[in-house]
């Protein structure tokens, strides 16, 4: 249905569908249902030029005449038979307003008609190809209807009966066999063409009815290339059945030509023009006049007799008028050369012989149409001139008339003409999104982080994480993003306080005096990056107490020299290595410099006691350079001093034995 809806619209000219949405609407308003039958159908579907309408309704349709003369017809004729009226709209259309009917031939030439449904009136017609149906009604409009299967034979470009005895039984089909075949260059299928030479050698022709005759006469007429179609009737020996008057012979020719060029050229410019009445004196230019005037008569329609009658003098009027003061302007004998009938128009430019009326309707033709193409699109949308406004199509006309009259020739006038047409600018765009509040700077969480165990395998208590606001500087320096990866040394290392780490307890630490006795082994020195911004950033524990995290009980010995290790760490800088150590040493930065790694000292594995040892400093906190001093001196004091005589770094036999079980059980 959408494809023959398009079709409708599309193949149809303007003056075409408002002739056939005029009878639609009458139809609607009276109860009766309607379709598009016919020729025009199968010229819809088949490409060629739609000539004329065929509509027939379920009813009597001659009931419809003062409704279709209100709504702008034009009453040419009717035939009684088949219930028909003869109407022509303004534009030259010509609609043929029917009944559905079956139909009977009790003998050849006869038909006796009676109403029926749709599908029984097509089966009734002549030929496949215009046994199609489409509706035209609300629920059904654009449905196909095809019992007879047209469509294929449209596809195949062959004329088939639709009876078996259709040449017999109407006559007037050998004509319209030969008619169609000249028109649109279709073959009769095998069976048809057998009927069809039947019919011509038992001479079927002579039953020929007086108002078929007329009806096919006139159609000769109406045909875009009339001679072609006389040349092929006259071959085919139908054209004396018809009237013995015409006659190829009997055509002017060369003047034909003439008139065939320019309904060409007035085609090209939107003006569709059935040319019938201006064929009609070309036709019988050899015709005696009684001749002629009994043809006419025949005619079923009696508009197209006034037609041939009143063209000539229809086309001085015309001619007369262009040529006026009132039309000096190009805009003005446009408008009267688009309102005019097109018939008029196409004889009034083959027949003229005034220079001046044939110059304005060659400008028509060629040179006026081209102030189309000069108007400001462009101009039009930046001042927001859209199709979508009320009155656009009216200020498109406006601007065409004026351009066609030179009445624009700069942009500053094509902009001034413009100005009153063209919208406001419409409001700018409204933000439903609410501003950005200001960022406020996090406050750091306060966490609760459980505490490593020390080197008895006991965890300290949990200590509370120092706020930045009394956090030393050293920690602040420490809390920077870190983007470099640590080395195979470094891994896993995370920085601690700078506190100095006590050696061991599973190390003997000797006394001055056998320590400078012995020469220091060979030690190997290995520095860590010292670069404050590569390394992870880690907040320093807060300090939970003033006293370091308890070591193993040792017995206090008495005092000896402190090592030198404590002495570099308060001054920030590594400590270097001593001769009179056996142990290797370490010298961690103390006063908080930004995240430096401890550069370590060592002569070979740290034991797994040490391992504890540097773990438990992770509950250590530190409050600042000082606090980081104190801590420092506490510890090494502690580690220094001895119980009841026993030197510093001995312990008690079941203390180490309790160290040497942890360590066992940690690998």
């Amino acid at each position: 249905m959408a494809d023959n809806i398009y079709l409708l619209e599309t193949r149809l000219s303007p003056a075409q569908q408002t002739a056939l949405g005029a009878v639609r609407s009458v139809a609607r308003e009276q109860g009766l249902t309607v379709f598009l039958v016919g020729g025009a159908v199968r010229d819809l579907i088949s490409g060629s030029p739609v000539r004329d309408l065929d509509v027939v309704v379920q009813g009597d349709a001659r009931t419809l005449r003062k409704q279709l003369e209100a709504a702008g017809a034009v009453f040419s004729g009717e035939s009684a038979p088949l219930q028909s009226l003869y109407v022509r709209f303004p534009s030259g259309v010509r609609v043929e307003v029917g009944s559905t009917l079956s139909v009977s031939f009790p003998k050849p030439g006869k038909p006796i008609f009676q109403p029926a449904t749709i599908l029984e009136d097509l089966r009734r017609r002549d030929f496949t190809a215009n046994a199609m149906a489409l509706s035209l009604n609300e629920g059904s409009y654009g449905l196909l209807m095809d019992p007879l299967n047209g469509v294929a034979d449209i596809e195949n470009r062959e004329l088939r009966l639709v009876s078996n005895y259709g040449f017999i039984e109407d006559p007037a089909r050998l004509i319209r066999a030969a008619r169609f075949m000249a028109r649109l260059g279709w073959q009769m299928d095998e069976r048809t063409r057998t009927r069809y030479e039947t019919a011509k050698e038992e001479n079927s022709i002579a039953v020929l009815q007086a108002a078929d005759r007329g009806y096919e006469v006139e159609e000769l007429f109406h045909e875009e290339e009339p001679l072609r179609v006389m040349r092929r009737l006259e071959e085919e020996g139908w054209l004396k059945h018809l009237s013995p008057a015409l006659g190829v012979t009997k055509v002017n020719a060369p003047e034909l030509a003439r008139l065939r060029e320019a309904q060409m050229q007035m085609e090209a410019q939107g003006i569709r023009a059935d040319a019938a009445a201006a064929n009609f004196p070309l036709l019988t230019s050899k015709v005696p006049a009684a001749e002629v005037e009994a043809l006419k008569k025949s005619f079923p329609r009696i508009t197209f007799i006034s037609e041939i009658n009143t063209l000539e003098s229809a086309a001085k009027e015309l001619g007369s008028q262009l040529v006026s003061k009132a039309m000096s302007a190009p805009s003005e004998a446009y408008k009267l050369i688009r309102r005019s009938d097109p018939v008029t128009v196409v004889w009034t430019l083959y027949s003229s012989k005034s220079a001046v009326l044939q110059a304005k309707l060659k400008s028509f033709m060629n040179e006026w149409p081209q102030a189309q193409s000069r108007i400001p699109i462009l101009l039009m949308t930046e001042m927001r001139i859209t199709p979508e406004l009320p009155a656009y199509a009216e200020l498109q006309e406006t601007l065409f008339y004026a351009l066609m009259d030179g009445r624009l020739t700069t942009p500053e006038e094509m902009k001034s003409f413009l100005e009153p047409y063209s919208p406001p600018a419409p409001p700018p765009p409204i933000s439903l999104r609410r501003p950005r509040a200001p960022r406020k700077e996090a406050k750091a969480a306060k966490s609760r982080k459980k505490a490593a165990p020390d080197a008895d395998g006991q965890e300290a208590a949990d200590t509370p994480t120092m706020s930045p606001e009394a956090a030393s500087p050293a920690t602040a320096q420490t809390e920077a993003p870190a983007v470099a990866a640590p080395s195979a040394a470094q891994e896993t290392k995370v920085q601690k306080p700078a506190t100095a780490i006590p050696p061991p307890p599973s190390q003997k630490i000797e006394s001055s005096e056998k320590v400078a006795e012995k020469k220091p082994k060979p030690f190997k020195k290995v520095e860590a990056a010292s670069e404050p911004a590569k390394t992870s950033a880690v907040k320093a524990p807060a300090k939970k107490t003033g006293e370091p995290a308890p070591l193993a009980p040792a017995k206090q010995t008495k005092p000896v020299a402190k090592p030198s290790a404590p002495v570099a760490a308060r001054k920030g800088t590594p400590a270097p290595a001593s001769k009179a150590t056996k142990t290797p040493s370490r010298a961690v930065q103390a006063k908080g410099s930004p995240a430096k790694k401890v550069a370590v000292v060592s002569a070979g594995k740290k034991s797994a006691s040490a391992k504890k040892a540097v773990q438990a400093k992770k509950s250590v906190s530190v409050k600042g350079p000082a606090a980081s001093k104190t801590s420092s001196k506490k510890t090494i004091t502690k580690l220094s001093t001895s119980k009841k005589g026993v030197p510093a770094g001995k312990t008690q036999p079941a203390k180490k034995a309790a160290v040497k079980k942890s360590s066992a059980k940690r690998r």
